[in-house]
């Protein structure tokens, strides 16, 4: 098994697949007002940076970061096709935008999560992730779980 993580543009056709795919799983879930991703246009406005893994040189999965100054950078979009989960691809992916973040001289990680998305909260917990009250542009939402990490 090759994995490869590759910094992307979010505008590519792979990464414009994987975040429809997101977008898919997470519909059947949560009302849009409880969707808070951004769209492939706002992570450009944004200056998300944005990563693809791929194994196998299959796009596997994909996520980013939002730099918030020096204070925090924000993990996006991050997700793993279905066929592809169990292989450890989103830890190597959290190690990549951890190790990104920490190269851009900022030690703090935040995430906003779906109450749903039981594999990815024990996926954050189990890495160290503490969870935390609604940050930045977010407002309560019962659906909606925040997470923080210092990064060392």
């Amino acid at each position: 098994m090759t994995v490869v993580i590759t910094k992307e543009r979010p505008d590519t056709p792979d990464a414009i697949q994987l975040i429809e795919g997101l977008e898919s799983d997470l519909a059947p879930f949560y009302p849009s007002e409880s969707r808070h991703g951004y769209s492939v246009e706002k992570l450009i406005k944004q200056n998300v940076t944005f990563f693809i893994t791929r194994k196998d040189g299959v796009p596997a999965g994909c996520g980013g970061v939002q730099f918030f100054g020096k204070e925090y950078g924000e993990v996006k979009r991050m997700y793993v096709r279905p066929e592809f989960r169990g292989f450890g691809l989103a830890k190597l992916m959290l190690e990549e935008l951890s190790k990104y973040t920490k190269e851009n001289g900022i030690y703090k990680l935040r995430l906003e999560t779906g109450i749903h998305q039981k594999d990815a909260i024990a996926l954050y917990r189990g890495w160290g992730f503490k969870e935390i009250a609604h940050f930045g542009e977010y407002k309560e939402d019962p659906l909606s779980l925040f997470f923080e990490k210092i990064i060392q």
